[in-house]
């Protein structure tokens, strides 16, 4: 069963190394959403710092992780609005499908959580996405002096 839990990981990885590599270098980002996109991955570090560090036996764990991935598949949606004017069409469906994966991703990672049997795995998905994390930070920092923006419209 925990193979199968991955399969979310797997996808939603390879989804946003496409909407990173492709969509993003291929527009640039307004300031605004250089700013978002770490923001939005820092509230899944959020989602499985938590979880990493407490257990799930813990009171209220789960109700306080169920409350950090609302949050997280809420806010993650902020950005919407304006991507509806600036992202082309096939940028704004993938959106969609990262929206459908968000929560899908975090429930798979609950699971894992509550299940207990791979710590390690759990400490290498946190991992893996604050390395993203960072890498967007970074990346579309003004120091590396990325393409500017412009409306893929």
């Amino acid at each position: 069963m925990t193979l199968w839990l991955l399969v979310p990981f797997l996808i939603q990885a390879l989804l946003m190394f496409f909407d990173e590599g492709y969509f993003h270098r291929r527009r640039g980002l307004p300031r605004w959403e250089r700013i978002g996109h770490p923001l939005d991955t820092l509230t899944v570090v959020a989602c499985q710092a938590f979880c990493v560090l407490r257990a799930p036996s813990s009171p209220h764990a789960l109700g306080i992780f169920i409350g950090l991935a609302a949050f997280s598949s809420l806010f993650v949606t902020k950005d919407e609005l304006v991507h509806s004017k600036l992202c082309s069409p096939a940028e704004n469906w993938l959106h969609a499908v990262l929206f459908v994966l968000h929560p899908v991703v975090l429930a798979c990672f609950a699971v894992l959580w509550r299940q207990g049997d791979h710590p390690r795995l759990l400490q290498l998905q946190l991992g893996l996405t604050a390395t993203v994390a960072l890498f967007q930070t970074l990346y579309w920092s003004p120091m590396w002096n990325r393409k500017p923006f412009t409306s893929a419209r």
